[in-house]
């Protein structure tokens, strides 16, 4: 079995998001730095050479003998848009992305977003919180 590349590294935040070409992009990636970091009460890691990861918990597959550490929430500004790894198909979390503003979803959990003035940041704030204790009670 392949070796995950997404692992915790040493690599600095702030020089990643200070690469960030869009200087829009890496506007809003620091007011995520600072968004994800006060509600999390986490240090920011990052994980691989692309997400920025808050908090971690170690899982092992149903299917299979893999057993893996991962962030339990976090963020990565991709080219596209700005990816969030928040859990965002929860069923609980329906009526806020009702109340966030524009925004892409998967099933897999991820939210993406053009631009952080295309939501409502106390709604994304509350989604946040919501994935992290979600993910905090799972790794338990």
């Amino acid at each position: 079995m392949a070796e995950l590349k997404t692992k915790p590294t040493s690599l600095s935040v702030e020089d990643f998001l200070n690469k960030v070409e869009s200087e829009a992009r890496k506007r809003d990636s620091f007011v995520l730095l600072e968004l994800f970091g006060k509600i999390t009460g986490e240090k920011a890691v990052m994980w691989g050479e692309s997400i920025v990861g808050f908090g971690s918990y170690h899982y092992k597959s149903e299917s299979s003998t893999q057993e893996e550490d991962w962030f339990l929430t976090g963020f990565s500004p991709r080219k596209q848009s700005l990816t969030l790894y928040i859990m965002a198909g929860n069923k609980e979390n329906i009526e806020l992305l009702n109340k966030l503003g524009k925004y892409k979803a998967s099933t897999g959990g991820c939210l993406y977003i053009n631009r952080l003035s295309d939501v409502d940041v106390v709604v994304l704030g509350k989604l946040i919180e919501h994935s992290f204790q979600f993910m905090k009670k799972q790794g338990l």
